[in-house]
């Protein structure tokens, strides 16, 4: 395909030249720049204190906005929650799909490096951080009642990948066909934040190995 050049102005009353195509104008992005700015901000905060401890003062002087250019994009602390379990849902289930879906791997095998990338990963960020939506669902008697239900929905989604997956696991006979794997996918979830909210007690990848073992003798019984 060829391109066409573009030709000099010789006069005011000449056509405007097109707008190039590629990166939009930094007027264009800055408004959805600065929102994605506000939900980094405030997952970095809320992984580490949880809502009820991350004042949105805090959380702003972090993210380097103004209080007034966070009432733009959110009616409130709220409303603001809600787009961070929106949005930490879909960041976890990118995560989950990129170990539960490789089609390199043998399903069982698959949970296992998701629970080693997790197990890593706490210990880079030296157990400071924990699950969102753990960390939500642990407090939840003081939060916003809209808050319940998201949480729930999230929590059921990351079920529904893990049981995909084990219904794999099944197919291939790695697991026995009696099983349950909706339940056996809610035991694993169930247990998994459990794990990881002793993990940041003890500083300690300990308890996440000690439930992945449990869990791998569970299922080899089956």
């Amino acid at each position: 395909m060829t391109q066409s050049h573009p030709t000099a102005l010789t006069s005011e009353s000449s056509a405007v030249a097109p707008r190039r195509r590629g990166r939009p104008r930094k007027a264009d992005t800055q408004p959805q720049e600065t929102r994605q700015q506000l939900l980094r901000a405030g997952l970095e905060m809320l992984t580490e204190k949880g809502y009820s401890a991350a004042g949105l003062d805090e959380i702003l002087r972090h993210a380097g906005v103004p209080k007034g250019s966070f009432y733009h994009y959110f009616s409130s602390k709220e409303a603001y929650g809600q787009a961070l379990i929106e949005d930490y849902g879909r960041y976890f289930a990118r995560k989950l799909d990129r170990w539960l879906l490789n089609d390199e791997r043998e399903p069982l095998q698959r949970i296992a490096d998701f629970i080693d990338d997790a197990c890593h990963g706490m210990q880079r960020h030296e157990f400071r951080k924990g699950c969102l939506v753990g960390n939500l669902g642990q407090e939840i008697m003081a939060l916003p009642e809209s808050f319940r239900q998201q949480l729930s929905d999230v929590f059921n989604d990351w079920q529904q990948r893990l049981a995909a997956c084990l219904q794999q696991a099944q197919a291939q006979q790695q697991l026995a066909s009696a099983v349950d794997c909706e339940q056996l996918a809610a035991f694993f979830w169930t247990g998994w934040e459990g794990a990881v909210l002793r993990a940041r007690l003890e500083k300690s990848n300990e308890p996440l190995r000690v439930f992945a073992a449990g869990f791998f003798q569970l299922i080899s019984r089956s």
